[in-house]
This record gives C-alpha cells, sequence and structure tokens, in this order.
C-alpha cells in the first residue's frame, strides 16, 4: 500500500505543532480533512514534530513522534506535500517505459 506524506501545522489551545501527517495515497481517508473526520481516530500521529508552546513558558521541542488527541486540534494547515511512499518507507518503484510503435496505418 502507498501512502503520502503531508507536512503539517496543527495548533491547539497550548501549542503550535508542526509535523509529518501519513495519509493513504488514494481512496478512503486520503484527505487530509477525511482523515481527521474519521471516527475511529482518536489521536493524530506525526512524525519529525516541532513543539512550540504558546505561552512561551517552554522552550520548543523537537520530536520524532508525537501524538496529538484530535479533540485538542483547533486548526491544521497542509505545508507541503513530501511524495509518496510504500509500507518500508521507500519511494514506490518508477516503471521504465520503452519506445512505442506507431499506430498501424501510419
Amino acid at each position: 500500500m502507498h501512502f503520502r506524506r503531508e507536512r503539517v501545522r496543527v495548533e491547539t489551545a497550548r501549542h503550535e505543532i508542526v509535523g509529518t501527517l501519513q495519509l493513504p495515497n488514494e481512496g478512503f481517508r486520503s484527505r487530509t480533512t477525511d482523515f481527521l473526520n474519521a471516527n475511529g481516530d482518536d489521536f493524530l500521529a506525526l512524525t519529525d514534530a516541532d513543539v512550540t508552546w504558546l505561552d512561551g513558558a517552554r522552550a520548543p521541542e523537537r520530536h520524532d513522534f508525537i501524538a496529538v488527541a484530535a479533540r485538542h486540534v483547533v486548526m491544521v494547515v497542509e505545508l507541503e506535500t513530501l511524495g509518496v511512499f510504500d509500507e518500508a518507507g521507500e519511494p514506490p518503484a518508477v516503471e521504465a517505459f520503452g519506445a512505442s510503435a506507431p499506430p498501424p496505418g501510419s
């Protein structure tokens, strides 16, 4: 199965978090809004996350993984698409195409 990695900014009442969200490349829950509205997901899993405390009480933090309670999310902004990857984390193989023959009768 192929997944799309999307760099997002998630805001809660107390934090601003910039991280990578992994979504299915196509089909069910492939759009960020569908993913957020899915009934069974209580947390958003983000990787390579930078956490900033909005009150400035703590220094910004960097985490390889963070789970954010979906009920605390106030806003999500898509920043950039990082590409499509397979389950092993590798980009899908690109098939090489040879030269095509001209259509019959040309």
